[in-house]
């Protein structure tokens, strides 16, 4: 094996939305971003130091993959310390610039905590999976199936965690901070995503050439469950360029 790529799910997903990816050659890790909060509140800075902390009790290289609410954990890992060797980011927010928009997401997404919590399971799934941005994924997609996310419903509790912890509102602007990353990076958005690949798009040509952007013909915002095996070979030509 050429070394391990560990996986980090989505908002309101789980570690086995990564069972269909892989590259030849690589491992894959997924991971449980939930177990992280089952016990206790836990920042975004936190998580990224914990989970370099398992990483670098393994052996290398590592390659930390990371998709939408995933994606800005993983920009908080790659700047916590430097257990990594190259890192994909896929549909993620670098973080909202303005106090008005931070505040307004803030509440929002204290909203979608309270229905994490307390509210019924299938009604909360089916509002999540309803959302504007969600929608540019025009297929149906097994993964995302919501009899499939009712096995989420125990962990409940460290999902509703997630909207208050890990927010978009309280989270850094990292678009200046970007650059302290110190391996290569691959910034994966989708085609039809308009928002998030223009997001992707300014982060990259701000990067100074520093950071690779891979747009995904005919994908939306779940570019690795749309377009699967055009996600796989992009990833592994990237590795093939990145890691020695």
């Amino acid at each position: 094996m050429k070394g391990t790529i560990w996986c980090l799910h989505g908002a309101v997903g789980m570690a086995e939305d990564w069972k269909g990816f892989s590259v030849p050659g690589w491992a894959v890790k997924r991971v449980d971003l939930w177990r992280f909060l089952d016990c206790c509140p836990m920042s975004m800075p936190e998580f990224g130091a914990a989970l370099n902390r398992e990483v670098e009790a393994g052996e290398g290289p590592n390659v930390l993959l990371g998709y939408s609410m995933g994606g800005r954990l993983a920009l908080h890992a790659l700047l916590e310390s430097r257990p990594w060797d190259a890192a994909v980011i896929v549909s993620a927010h670098p973080g909202l610039e303005e106090e008005e928009e931070r505040v307004a997401r803030r509440a929002r997404d204290a909203e979608w905590g309270a229905k994490a919590l307390n509210g019924d399971w299938r009604e909360f799934l089916e509002a999540w999976n309803g959302q504007g941005v969600l929608e540019t994924s025009e297929i149906e997609l097994p993964t995302f199936n919501i009899e499939r996310r009712r096995v989420l419903e125990p962990r409940r509790q460290a999902v509703a965690r997630s909207f208050m912890d890990w927010t978009l509102g309280g989270q850094e602007a990292l678009w200046g901070r970007v650059k302290e990353i110190d391996c290569p990076l691959l910034w994966v958005v989708g085609e039809k995503d308009e928002k998030f690949r223009e997001l992707g798009e300014r982060l990259v040509a701000g990067s100074g050439g520093w950071a690779e952007l891979s747009t995904a013909t005919g994908a939306g915002h779940r570019v690795p469950w749309e377009v699967p095996e055009e996600f796989g070979k992009k990833v592994g030509e990237f590795l093939e360029r990145a890691v020695s």
